[in-house]
């Protein structure tokens, strides 16, 4: 006998063993090129067994209806040709009779027709009746139709950075060379070799989060609910809206690097005296996922709903997810993005003790300095930034203003070193010719990026090499670092940059405006563990927004 290529039911499988381990009259096992040619003559045990499973019926038969042909039918089996050469099946199936299984399963007797009656008949007599196994019907496939393929464009933007609270603000700010590098506040930390970080100091969730939400979750979870809430109502997605949304077909997909630190953190404080004394929301609300699902069980949203943690190209990672998910056509809306808040004693110390972190206290505004020979290390930031993408046709139906459109974008890993990225920078150069490649986009015609550039020294020499190496004949191209103004925000660095990026791509024809004529920026994104990101951003000529 030859088993389909596909996977059989576990039932079928373990009936292809039973009947070609049936015993015959030796008392041996027929032997798979003996299973054909069974025994005639059942034996005394044998139809004993036979007439005690008339009694019992098959849980077989109330499974897949009754009798061994419909059994036999639904198994993916296809007969040998020895079988069309034979007289049929041995009562290698008959042993079984027609309610045999219930010798196993002990399920009650259903009703038979007349066909099954007689095979029942055979089966207690000893006489063989032949079974016939039909070839198992080819399934038709229908070929999935070719469609045009759909585009993804951002159309809202959140943010919750040390720059401000508001996509308009926090890019004015970064325009006018602002720095939100500030000496650390919210703690004690002057036994700590760097003091400084991008903190965020006055927030406030009111309006956004419930206030009983806003005692008990980390701020990681805050800064995301208000960061997306915030590129909803900039989308225009008023509560008319929202109710003519198809919330099945919108989903949210927000990572973070670290999740509820400060949560998990005061929890073990507790458990130092005591285990009652744990907050109960210590875990849920510690974990990166938590933020997603409670954005979506306030919204209502039903669709994909995840977090990914990729060290700080978590937010690429998220964008790139959720664009993919509506250009598959499973969605139409997608809020994504990231958020973290790790500035408390064990973020700080940890960094710290990776030797990771400036030590420039005494010039926070000045110590993060990307590409820069004297820079000491990267500078702790906090925040979070959401994008809300659309499907086009969907957002012009509705009349939203389009900033940007995205074109594509990949993720690679170096395979090299939990901290370090590769010293000839392979993954980078894989990742950003990946990311043209998928978007469509010709290297010189990519004329901004936003670099990763965290004020590393070897980390900034190798991403900067990597990026001369795409593109070293590009005379047109400008780079920079939003990080060298808030700092290094972790999971959130990401979307934070990537609204810079879409900032500046938001270009519209006839428009005078005193920023960098940008058309396809690169948003670029590494992380610990040699994870990297480039996402493609274009402006959107019919944007119908203003100068």
């Amino acid at each position: 006998m030859v088993v389909a290529s596909s996977v059989a039911s576990p039932l079928c499988t373990w009936l292809v063993a039973a009947c070609m381990t049936a015993p015959s009259e030796k008392g041996t096992f027929c032997k798979p090129s003996e299973f054909i040619k069974c025994p005639k003559k059942l034996s005394r045990s044998a139809r004993r067994k036979s007439m005690v499973a008339q009694k019992s019926g098959s849980l077989v038969s109330s499974l897949y209806g009754c009798g061994i042909n419909s059994l036999m039918s639904f198994c993916p089996f296809e007969p040998c040709e020895e079988y069309y050469n034979s007289q049929g099946l041995s009562p290698c199936f008959a042993l079984f009779g027609e309610n045999g299984f219930s010798l196993l399963f002990g399920s009650k007797t259903l009703p038979m027709n007349r066909k099954q009656r007689r095979l029942n008949q055979a089966s207690n007599s000893g006489k063989t009746m032949v079974v016939g196994v039909q070839p198992e019907k080819q399934v038709s496939m229908k070929k999935k139709l070719v469609t045009k393929k759909r585009r993804v464009v951002v159309t809202g933007l959140g943010v919750v950075s040390p720059l401000g609270h508001d996509a308009d603000v926090f890019y004015g700010n970064l325009l006018e060379g602002i720095s939100g590098v500030s000496q650390i506040e919210a703690f004690d930390c002057t036994e700590f070799p760097t003091r400084i970080a991008g903190e965020i100091k006055n927030f406030s969730p009111d309006g956004w989060v419930s206030p009983k939400l806003s005692k008990r979750a980390d701020k990681f979870m805050l800064y995301l609910l208000t960061a997306g809430k915030k590129a909803l109502a900039d989308g225009g997605i008023t509560d008319d809206v929202m109710a003519e949304l198809d919330k099945t077909r919108c989903g949210i997909i927000i990572g973070s690097a670290l999740g509820g630190m400060k949560v998990f953190s005061d929890a073990i404080e507790a458990l130092r005296i005591s285990h009652k004394k744990m907050n109960p929301f210590c875990i849920p609300f510690a974990t990166s996922n938590m933020g997603s699902a409670v954005l979506a069980i306030d919204l209502g949203w039903m669709g994909p709903n995840y977090s990914i943690s990729a060290a700080c190209a978590t937010s690429n990672f998220c964008i790139l997810d959720a664009a993919n998910h509506i250009i598959r056509g499973e969605t139409d809306m997608m809020l994504c993005g990231g958020s973290d808040a790790a500035i408390i004693p064990i973020g700080l110390g940890g960094f710290a003790a990776c030797q990771a972190l400036s030590q420039r206290n005494d010039e926070p505004t000045k110590a993060s300095r990307p590409w820069d020979v004297h820079c000491d290390g990267f500078v702790m930031g906090e925040g979070a930034a959401v994008l809300l993408l659309e499907e086009l046709e969907h957002a012009k139906r509705r009349g939203a203003t389009i900033y940007a459109e995205f074109l594509g974008g990949s993720s690679t890993c170096d395979a090299y070193h939990t901290t370090e990225p590769h010293p000839d920078g392979r993954g980078i150069v894989l990742c950003i010719e990946k990311a043209l490649a998928e978007s469509g986009v010709a290297r010189e015609d990519i004329n901004y990026i936003n670099a990763h550039a965290t004020s590393t020294p070897l980390a900034d020499l190798i991403e900067c090499q990597a990026i001369n190496h795409c593109f070293g004949q590009n005379t047109e191209l400008r780079m920079n670092s939003t990080k060298s103004m808030i700092g290094h925000l972790l999971g959130a660095a990401g979307a934070v940059e990537a609204v810079a990026t879409v900032k500046d791509a938001n270009i519209l024809v006839g428009c005078k405006r005193e920023r960098l004529d940008v058309k396809v920026a690169l948003s670029n994104s590494l992380g610990f563990g040699g994870h990297n990101s480039s996402i493609v951003f274009a402006a959107y000529k019919d944007c119908k927004a203003t100068a």
